[in-house]
């Protein structure tokens, strides 16, 4: 099963719908599709997981909305202070999984509620879910409880804490479902300045993701490095010093790695505008 259509959610809402936190995404009017859609982190032009869009239920009132905080996640002060007045209609997802890779995709013009994806995202996406039920039905727990409780429980103002699975380990080798597209000999200098060259394969990167040589001439569209880090990361590549503009990860990915001058990094391509990279260590 092929996912074609995507939301946009915001922090920290889609975080916790990643975590299986909240199962009712709170929207202003009601929704015809039902089924699979692609969870998009806004802001990050990218796909983080799916879910699936089982029932949309009646408006609440502000006192159901009290009662019903453990399927929205919505606190109580933004219920009461009309913050959120009129996000009022839930939608209620199942199974939400988080992808293993962001997969990016390219935004249309305009304000649009659904993005429709290219066939290219939909299969990237396919590729790391392998096979979905056709079908979920929404079960008894998806009604609404009533407000017979006035005092909700207080959500707690920390983010939760990311579940195990959700973890990434380091990469120390190239793994079966990436295309290497380039290796490249660590230096001196490389570990010092945080940076590595993709000086030899740079033609490998799409071209409208290869910008100038500072942050104003910026490329048009972001890849997704997946390091091995807990959160991958978004960049283009600086034509001109043929390296990845954000190199914040890069001293993390060489110590969790014990990069040193002579190792190799390896880079694969897992996606459209999707790579990974790993190390090949000198002396294995």
């Amino acid at each position: 099963m092929k996912i074609t259509k995507g939301l946009i959610i915001a922090d920290p809402w889609i975080g916790y719908i990643l975590e299986g936190n909240k199962t009712w995404e709170m929207r202003s009017t009601a929704a015809s599709l039902r089924g699979w859609f692609g969870l998009i982190r806004k802001g990050t032009g990218a796909v983080w997981g799916v879910a699936c869009l089982v029932d949309v239920l009646p408006p609440l009132s502000p006192d159901e909305m009290l009662a019903n905080i453990d399927k929205h996640r919505i606190p109580a002060e933004m219920i009461r202070s009309g913050e959120v007045a009129k996000w009022n209609t839930p939608w209620v997802l199942a199974d939400a999984r988080r992808l293993p890779r962001p997969v990016p995709y390219r935004h249309p013009p305009g304000a649009v509620t659904w993005v429709t994806f290219e066939p290219e995202v939909s299969e990237a996406i396919a590729a790391q879910l392998g096979d979905l039920p056709a079908d979920l039905s929404a079960g008894p727990a998806a009604s609404p409880k009533k407000p017979a409780a006035p005092r909700p429980a207080p959500l707690s103002s920390h983010e939760p804490r990311r579940a195990a699975s959700a973890a990434v380990a380091p990469a120390l080798s190239p793994s079966r479902d990436g295309t290497i597209i380039g290796r490249t000999e660590l230096t001196e200098g490389n570990i010092k300045n945080n940076h590595f060259h993709v000086r030899s394969f740079i033609d490998k990167f799409p071209a409208d993701a290869i910008g100038g040589s500072n942050a104003a001439q910026k490329a048009p569209r972001e890849v997704v490095v997946d390091w091995g880090g807990e959160t991958p990361v978004m960049t283009d590549i600086d034509g001109q010093k043929k390296f990845f503009r954000a190199r914040g990860w890069i001293r993390s990915f060489f110590e969790r790695t014990g990069a040193r001058a002579g190792d190799v990094v390896c880079v694969e391509q897992t996606g459209p505008y999707a790579y990974r990279v790993s190390l090949e260590k000198r002396n294995a």
